[in-house]
């Protein structure tokens, strides 16, 4: 596979962010690696899969949540964006944006509009931000895809000593004209990319 392509479609599922019920089908463990828990199982009614990735960071829950948690803070993302643009933003609470991701030929380039919702748990300090699709705010645009079917969901759990468990779950239906093999072939990566991206930046 062309690695331009395989590497375009790694970071275009990384800000995919619809919550659904993520207990409905067991996740099967594929492999560690740097320290990454990486899991996948077929998401209901679908043929492409979604993906889960666990790993512990030494940080503080403050830095944790500045970056996940603040879509002004988007340095980190990854250069194939074209635009962004945060429509709303009520600090760790909800916001919304709208992204224009460009993927790489053959393929025709995405965009997509978010809300997200933050939730903190006061008496254990667990934090989730999850990600669903929101419609009729920005119009489609002929030029580019409209992602309608993707979730996704962070969960920032302190542990003791420092310690930060971070939890990724998410699926995007690409839609358009790539193929489901293709989309699974590389979906197992979409974790350990953004989650080494995030590793990086908070420890």
């Amino acid at each position: 596979m062309n690695y331009k392509i395989r590497l375009g479609l790694v970071f275009f599922f990384l800000f995919s962010g619809l919550a659904a019920d993520l207990s409905a089908q067991p996740w099967d463990f594929v492999k560690e690696q740097e320290g990454i828990k990486l899991y996948t199982r077929k998401e209901e009614g679908s043929s492409l899969k979604s993906f889960k990735g666990v790993m512990d960071v030494t940080s503080s829950m403050d830095k944790v949540c500045n970056l996940l948690g603040n879509v002004k803070n988007h340095d980190w993302w990854d250069e194939n964006l074209r635009e962004i643009k945060v429509l709303t933003f009520e600090k760790d609470k909800y916001f919304q944006y709208y992204l224009i991701y460009h993927v790489p030929w053959p393929f025709t380039d995405r965009d997509l509009c978010v809300e997200a919702n933050v939730n903190t748990d006061p008496s254990t300090g667990r934090r989730t931000i999850t990600a669903t699709p929101l419609s009729n705010v920005i119009p489609e645009k002929p030029d580019l895809i409209r992602i309608k079917k993707y979730w996704q969901k962070w969960t920032i759990q302190p542990m003791e000593n420092g310690v930060i468990r971070l939890t990724l779950e998410g699926f995007v239906d690409p839609a358009g004209n790539v193929p489901s093999w293709l989309y699974n072939m590389v979906i197992v990566e979409t974790p350990l990319k953004v989650m080494r991206r995030v590793k990086k930046f908070v420890q």
